[in-house]
């Protein structure tokens, strides 16, 4: 079986229901553009970054709870 096939036969998960979500998934998900999350999870100390080598995944309840807790970008 090839790749696309397996990916075809795996279900899908709601963008909602991730833990963790790539930046296009973070940007789609909160309407916020990839420029602005990239250069927000750049520090060191951010709360909703995690890194998987050299792959940035954006831990969506922390970053809802950024955003919640935030007046502007």
């Amino acid at each position: 079986m090839s790749d696309k096939q397996l990916k075809s036969n795996m279900p899908s998960v709601p963008i909602w229901k991730k833990m963790n979500l790539t930046v296009e998934e973070a940007s789609e998900y909160s309407g916020i553009g990839t420029s602005k999350i990239k250069k927000l999870s750049n520090s060191e100390d951010c709360p909703f970054v995690l890194w998987n080598g050299a792959k940035r995944l954006i831990k969506r309840k922390q970053f809802e709870e950024y955003l919640s807790s935030q007046y502007s970008l």
